[in-house]
């Protein structure tokens, strides 16, 4: 008796197709990256793009700001009397002048255009927030992973250094700092003084805050297996910290840098509300509310409206740093 013939190549084709996943035409399948993981979870969160778009365009408001104004308002200094009542010193017309010439009314007493002093006060804002935040994140990263990668007694005094920077009076040293400045200083005067000195003194109490991140981050890390690969191979201590290291304190420093970027702001309009920070007649919105102080009463709208820049522009960086920091999540699931 003959066995039945068996046809090996139709088994062969069988065993190709149920090797192949179904749905991926015959494509092999690719890993994802770090950054196609984080985009993919970021474009979930409707919040976070929000928060991104708003973002973008206040950057691109305080970067074409002299554009904008041209366009749509009034040099930011120039007075316009005859928007104001001679004899109350109130805009004339309803909600503080509100009109075609002037989107968002005009200031009491002078008649600055606020809209003018809107746009160019986002770019004072956003300017030494992120300036601060450079500082502070560089010094913070340097020395917080030296703190943690050496340990022993640069861990000690380092971390001491930010335990007494992080327990000093930022504000009140600012104010007093300002005070017995003079106008001129490296070249500079008027407010550019006070820009470099928001920058330089925000930025360097700020770095405590990264480096404590950093440094903790460095002391994990240090013990994980690539880092003692490294070492057995010869690489030196250079190499180790920012070949090795440093890539992988990325995503915490880059979440925490768009959470201290609003911190900034707040603090330069505390201080521009104090009298401490730009000089005027430079726009700033913390200068803009000092001012509304006094005309609350007889026109609302002055201290609405830079009230209302701060609060969306510290909601859209808060919620833009959170969406970050969950898309950068290595544990997240979204």
């Amino acid at each position: 008796m003959t066995a039945p013939s068996h046809d090996t190549s139709v088994d062969t084709e069988r065993s190709r197709t149920a090797d192949v996943p179904s749905g991926s035409a015959g494509k092999p399948v690719e890993g994802r990256s770090l950054r196609q993981i984080a985009w993919s979870r970021l474009k979930r969160d409707k919040f976070a793009l929000a928060g991104g778009v708003v973002v973008l365009f206040l950057v691109i408001v305080a970067v074409f700001a002299p554009v904008i104004v041209s366009l749509l308002g009034h040099p930011p200094d120039k007075f316009h009397q005859d928007e104001i009542d001679p004899l109350f010193g109130t805009p004339i017309g309803s909600f503080g002048g509100i009109s075609s010439e002037h989107l968002l009314g005009v200031e009491p007493n002078n008649g600055r255009d606020v809209f003018s002093r809107i746009v160019y006060g986002a770019r004072i804002s956003l300017l030494v927030a992120f300036l601060a935040a450079l500082v502070a994140v560089l010094f913070g990263t340097v020395l917080g992973i030296v703190a943690g990668y050496f340990g022993g007694w640069v861990d000690s005094v380092i971390s001491r250094v930010m335990d007494m920077l992080l327990a000093f009076p930022q504000l009140l040293f600012i104010i007093s700092l300002v005070s017995v400045l003079p106008n001129d200083l490296l070249g500079m005067t008027g407010s550019n003084v006070r820009i470099m000195i928001l920058v330089g003194v925000i930025g360097f109490f700020g770095w405590p805050y990264v480096g404590r991140i950093v440094r903790g981050q460095t002391l994990s890390l240090r013990e994980k297996e690539y880092v003692e690969a490294a070492r057995s191979l010869g690489a030196g201590q250079r190499y180790v910290l920012f070949k090795e290291l440093l890539p992988n304190l990325v995503a915490p420093i880059t979440v925490y840098t768009t959470l201290m970027i609003p911190t900034n702001i707040l603090t330069e309009a505390a201080l521009s509300f104090l009298g401490a920070g730009v000089r005027p007649p430079t726009a700033s919105w913390g200068q803009m509310l000092s001012t509304a102080v006094d005309t609350y009463e007889s026109n609302p709208t002055f201290m609405i409206v830079p009230g209302v820049a701060i609060f969306i522009t510290v909601l859209a960086f808060n919620l833009f740093g959170d969406g970050v920091r969950d898309a950068l999540d290595p544990k997240g699931t979204r």
